[in-house]
């Protein structure tokens, strides 16, 4: 093999190398220690705001004492032979939580539930049934039917996500939108969030175990998640820098091929 061929294997096997590489170099979380515990809210749920809507579903040993508080979502049919008995088709408009936080609910009437978490809003719905003297021992069970939030900037895939169970963090909603890109800034990872009828930014920092202490570590209904880029100064320092590493690996690689074959004359 002559000098012209060996140097033109050497710089396409740099360039394969090169184009490979990951331009992502920044590690998550990199202030953790092994074996060191780090607590969170693992009991948090989400606050019901308005504009929500909510699947309620009231149960009991005899079906046909929660019937009028099933009307809406149809959990429980008359038969013909006039015995209650569960449904299987659900309406999943739900319950919208209206302007002033309030909702409709059968034989009960208007309740106020903006401000409170799914466990604090099923208990107010149960006593209330209790204190009615309607179902002695009714089982409620809430969902959210309209949990998303809002993904922006320096990311993956950009867009709006929905969440079943209305519970999820900031890291695990970073890689559902498919991970930080590699011109994202670590430490400015905004939440920008609806508290009494105002808008709110909460920034974060991916690198720092401190995320877990923030008030964004679990998100919010309707949260947007704003991921800012580099700066375009920043941007040219880190181009600058890869075609410095690239264009001396390059001449790296060229030397070797030549001083290999000088070598072996």
């Amino acid at each position: 093999m002559n000098l012209r061929k060996l140097i033109i294997a050497g710089l396409t096997a740099v360039l394969a190398l090169s184009s490979c590489a990951s331009g992502k170099k920044f590690v998550y979380l990199n202030d953790m220690e092994a074996g060191k515990k780090y607590p969170f809210d693992y009991r948090h749920e989400a606050v019901i705001q308005c504009n929500d809507r909510l699947a309620i579903t009231v149960s009991c040993k005899q079906p046909e004492l929660a019937l009028p508080f099933n009307i809406q979502t149809g959990s429980v049919q008359i038969s013909s032979d006039g015995t209650a008995r569960s449904s299987a088709t659900l309406d999943n408009k739900g319950y919208r939580v209206d302007t002033d936080g309030n909702i409709d609910f059968p034989i009960l009437g208007t309740i106020h539930l903006a401000g409170l978490n799914i466990s604090e809003a099923t208990e107010l719905i149960k006593q209330q049934i209790i204190d009615g003297d309607y179902i002695k021992a009714p089982l409620v069970t809430i969902d959210f039917l309209n949990f998303k939030y809002t993904v922006l900037g320096a990311i993956g895939g950009n867009g709006s996500y929905t969440v079943n169970d209305g519970r999820i963090t900031l890291i695990e909603a970073i890689a559902n939108a498919g991970d930080l890109s590699s011109k994202a800034r670590l430490d400015r990872i905004a939440v920008i969030r609806e508290t009494d009828g105002s808008k709110e930014i909460f920034l974060n920092d991916i690198r720092s175990k401190d995320i877990f202490n923030s008030p964004c570590f679990f998100l919010q209904q309707n949260d947007i998640i704003y991921v800012e880029p580099k700066y375009k100064k920043k941007d040219r320092e880190d181009k600058t820098l890869q075609y410095v590493t690239l264009a001396t690996s390059l001449v790296t690689t060229v030397c070797s091929v030549i001083w290999a074959i000088n070598s072996a004359k």
